[in-house]
């Protein structure tokens, strides 16, 4: 039995799974949740896996989340039952626990009267051990998410402000979180002292915007303002918006794969245009890796816009040999294998007599497990390609992500087992070859200081075997 949409998008994952997910908060608008909702569409690129939306008048807080897309779970019925000028929502793929609604964001609590909400992007590589620590001196978890953490946190510290309760909890917790915090009257946007996620602030009116992409700005009509600096706590609340440190100190560590793959070309990301810094890998692949070939051609959508770059500065021919159905998710965040491999079959399909009898070039984003570039090329020589050569804008992905993308373990990266020459000749091309790590940074305009690249290099930023320090939580 094939498995439906539904499979794909909601199946279990059987592995310990990461995460890539979309934040969007109002502050200060009566159609808090309708903004919302759409913010949430613009970011539904992010999480296909559930969404949800908590909403507060100041005093009275409403929430409605569920499994599966945006528009499957709000219309204007829920939309309407949510009221306020203070809204918090969240687009999820799997994180650190199963797909379950039990784990769809945002997650909400009541402590000592007082409501808090909350919305995570990333990962915390000492979740276990914090949890541990807080189990043993009582408290419960209703969940398997880290972000759960970090609530617990700020109630244990409440009593000295919510303020100081978050540089207190940011202190303790270690590795990648852009995540938000909302009560009946605050929003709290907070970015780990690394900086790993994106997180940025807009204006709409009189109220405030905070979001994961630009896009989301774009489509609600709010100003963008800047991207959140490494360690930033921002509150929004009646008063206004203020900006304090966290006073955690950590080497700026902007995740690079965010302008390779997750985020939408029209966003700007770390104070980059994705849609250029695309074209920009394109143009040094072309400078990189000349070929003789008689047209190329993108995998769509994700090697779209190296493409162009790659087309403009070789002028070889730009050609769509694959047609994309739009009514199939991202395959490469649907959370099993075997959904994956079955995304792959209908999502694109091949125009036949254009490929027929040529020799092709096609131009990737990324390989990571293999499995489907290894589908698409036997498609491509089935109907009679005659040569299939492949570039990849990004060097091979040789390590593991441990900061919130779905590649947790090295026996997942196919580059991690198997040489360039061994990755040609098992996806069954002619030639292949990866942008070098010092082109791909010469792409972003970003200090190679200040970026990520730990999934090519090894070089993680926060240890993952970090040696849990006990603290005092009386």
């Amino acid at each position: 039995m094939k498995p439906t949409s539904e499979d794909l998008k909601r199946i279990i994952h059987p592995r310990r799974p990461r995460e890539e997910c979309g934040i969007f908060a109002v502050h200060g608008n009566d159609e808090a949740a309708k903004l919302t909702y759409f913010g949430l569409y613009a970011l539904q690129h992010r999480g296909q896996e559930s969404a949800g939306i908590v909403a507060s008048d100041g005093k009275r807080v409403v929430e409605h989340k569920s499994m599966g897309l945006v528009p499957e779970i709000f219309n204007e019925q829920v939309l309407d039952k949510l009221k306020g000028h203070i809204a918090l929502g969240h687009v999820r793929y799997s994180t650190t626990g199963s797909s379950l609604l039990v784990n769809a964001q945002p997650f909400r609590i009541q402590y000592s009267g007082r409501s808090l909400a909350i919305a995570h992007n990333g990962n915390l590589v000492n979740a276990r051990q914090i949890r541990s620590e807080l189990e043993d001196k009582g408290s419960i978890f209703q969940t398997t998410m880290d972000t759960e953490v970090v609530l617990h946190l700020t109630a244990k510290f409440i009593k000295k402000g919510l303020e100081q309760a978050m540089i207190d909890t940011m202190a303790l917790v270690k590795g990648a979180y852009s995540m938000v915090i909302m009560t009946e009257d605050t929003i709290i946007a907070v970015k780990d002292p690394n900086g790993f996620r994106p997180l940025c602030l807009g204006k709409i009116n009189s109220g405030y915007v905070v979001a994961s992409e630009t896009c989301a700005l774009d489509l609600v009509g709010a100003e963008y303002i800047r991207e959140m600096g490494p360690g930033e706590i921002l509150i929004i609340n009646n008063n206004g918006l203020r900006s304090i440190p966290s006073g955690v100190k950590a080497r700026k560590s902007q995740c690079v794969f965010e302008l390779i793959y997750f985020a939408r070309p029209d966003s700007n990301v770390f104070g980059q245009n994705v849609y250029l810094f695309r074209k920009k890998q394109g143009e040094l692949l072309a400078e990189e890796f000349p070929r003789d070939v008689d047209f190329m051609m993108p995998f769509p959508d994700s090697g779209n816009y190296a493409a162009t770059g790659y087309a403009q500065a070789s002028g070889i021919p730009l050609e769509m040999g694959m047609i994309r159905n739009h009514y199939v998710g991202r395959t490469f965040i649907q959370p099993s294998q075997s959904m994956r491999d079955f995304g792959v079959k209908v999502k694109l399909n091949p125009v036949r007599d254009l490929l027929k009898g040529k020799r092709v070039l096609i131009i990737e984003d990324s390989i990571i497990r293999g499995t489907t570039a290894r589908t698409r090329i036997k498609t491509l020589r089935k109907i009679g390609a005659r040569e299939i050569h492949m570039l990849v804008s990004c060097p091979p992905h040789r390590f593991p992500c441990h900061y919130g993308i779905d590649f947790s373990t090295s026996g997942e990266l196919i580059a991690a087992r198997k040489s360039v020459e061994e990755i040609r000749d098992f996806a069954g091309l002619d030639s292949l070859g990866y942008l070098n790590i010092n082109n791909l940074v010469k792409a972003t305009d970003i200090p190679e200081q200040d970026l990520c690249l730990a999934c090519f290099d090894g070089k993680y930023p926060v240890p993952i075997d970090e040696k849990f320090t006990k603290y005092c939580l009386e």
